[in-house]
């Protein structure tokens, strides 16, 4: 190659690879950019009110999958504003201590989620419903744990209680705690006691959510938070009931008020019942039953004799229209011809059958 035909590819290299340079500053600055809040919004899909709503994005349909719209139970609330009161009273004479307990949320969720959701360290109570022969969960979150257990030994008040996290809870912690949850079921039965008899059984207490799973990950469930504050200490206990858990009163829950009645009228019932005990009814002593031709029905006069086809003392029926009620004796008392009930037939018929 001459001196001239290296000169002339030096050059064509230095062209290429200032070319190659300027792309690379080119995009440089495009694959560095940070995208904002209103860009990230518009690349799931939310926001934008209606119009955003009615034209979704496949990200944010994947992402409403998990959000469903479950029935909603009127008397449960009743039922947990009542468990509220109660349970307020059980862990003042618990603790010694002045407790105060609300109600912090109350949503329906999907199993599997709530477990991915849970604040770990915690403790698990699996409970078991007798009447309703299926299972719950009662999870005490960590700050409640040493709040307790601080309290019930005897620790100074005006002092947060002290956590060491990254160890695992120790026996008296796991002992105060199954006494804690004993308290927390105990009021739970009393406060359906009024709706349906049901016992809240303690089951085992668990620190993993995987063995904890009393439901299918993607049942339906309900959960009810309630924050447990004790002065300046406290913590959080959630009520996890699954719908299968509840099914058995569900159409107890679905109740406005307690006492309510679907299609009935308990007022309307008793006068009805009332009102039907002094209906008067003819009944028909039946001494003999015979069947006849048309022609010797319609030749009867007057003075012709029927022959009945019984015996003297023989027993008759009673009947109310075309059902026969009872057996008889005839006879006579105060120049009345009167009957003695010796048996009741429909319910001999009913046995035979």
């Amino acid at each position: 190659m001459t001196a001239s035909e290296e000169d002339l590819a030096a050059a064509w290299g230095d062209a290429l690879a200032q070319e190659a340079g300027g792309e690379a500053a080119a995009a440089a600055p495009d694959s560095a950019r940070v995208l904002n809040q209103a860009e990230i919004d518009s690349l799931l899909g939310f926001g934008g009110g209606a119009a955003a709503e009615e034209n979704q994005t496949g990200i944010q349909r994947i992402v409403s999958a998990g959000l469903v719209s479950y029935e909603r139970l009127p008397m449960l609330e009743i039922i947990f504003d009542r468990l509220v009161r109660i349970l307020s009273t059980s862990l003042r004479n618990f603790t010694s201590d002045n407790v105060e307990v609300s109600i912090d949320s109350i949503v329906s969720l999907r199993f599997g989620d709530y477990l991915d959701s849970v604040p770990l360290p915690a403790m698990l109570a699996v409970f078991k419903v007798e009447e309703w022969d299926n299972y719950g969960l009662l999870v005490v979150d960590s700050a409640l744990i040493y709040s307790v257990v601080d309290v019930l030994l005897g620790g100074r008040r005006g002092t947060a209680a002290m956590r060491i996290e990254g160890r695992p809870y120790t026996t008296i912690e796991r002992t105060l705690v199954e006494r804690l949850i004993s308290v927390v079921l105990q009021d739970l039965t009393d406060a359906f006691s009024p709706l349906s008899p049901a016992h809240f059984r303690f089951e085992r207490l668990e620190v993993n959510p995987r063995f904890a799973a009393v439901s299918r990950l993607s049942n339906a469930c309900i959960l009810s938070r309630l924050r447990v504050d004790m002065e300046d200490r406290g913590g959080k206990i959630e009520l996890l009931l699954p719908y299968a858990t509840l099914e058995p009163i569900r159409e107890l829950l679905l109740q406005q008020f307690m006492g309510e009645r679907f299609g009935r009228d308990s007022i309307w019932e008793t006068h009805l019942a009332e009102e039907l005990r002094h209906t008067e009814l003819s009944l028909d002593v039946v001494l003999d039953e015979q069947a006849m031709p048309l022609s010797s029905v319609m030749s009867l006069q007057p003075g012709d004799r029927i022959t009945l086809n019984v015996a003297p003392g023989a027993p008759v029926t009673l009947r109310c229209g075309d059902v026969p009620l009872f057996e008889a004796d005839l006879g006579r008392r105060e120049n009345r011809l009167a009957v003695r009930i010796a048996r009741e037939l429909r319910r001999a018929q009913g046995e035979e059958r």
